[in-house]
């Protein structure tokens, strides 16, 4: 099986579509949600993993394509610059994901796994000491 996450970018006539049901039921795919704003009759942002092989993948992808739906690659990273973060924690309550953790065991630092991130940018926007960095893969 391969997982491939995506950011997903719907046009107004597509919002209202059951795109991901097509994904599931007719292309095998498991598809999960990480993040999404929808707003019927105007657009659809999402971030999605996809996962299935690699046949169902290309088939699914495709089929996006053909409604309409831009597919990109989730490029852009979110870094922790530890030498700026003062471990207020303020970040953590604010990450959906809990890919912000602190380290309760020594030093209370604030713990950063990339992998649980979704790029949602929440931590950027709380952090006063700049310590979340957006940046490119």
């Amino acid at each position: 099986m391969k997982q491939v996450r995506t950011v997903l970018f719907f046009p107004p006539e597509s919002v209202e579509e059951p795109i991901t049901y097509h994904l599931v039921s007719d292309h095998g795919l498991r598809v999960n949600i990480l993040r999404a704003r929808i707003d019927p009759g105007k657009q659809g942002r999402m971030v999605v993993d996809l996962e299935g092989d690699d046949s169902n993948l290309a088939a699914g992808l495709n089929y996006l394509e053909r409604v309409g739906v831009e597919i990109k690659p989730l490029t852009t990273e979110i870094r922790h610059m530890e030498e700026n973060c003062t471990a207020c924690t303020a970040c953590i309550p604010h990450c959906p994901t809990g890919a912000l953790s602190a380290d309760r065991k020594d030093s209370w630092a604030v713990v950063f796994e990339p992998g649980k991130c979704i790029v949602c940018l929440s931590c950027m926007e709380v952090c006063i000491y700049r310590a979340m960095e957006l940046g490119e893969e």
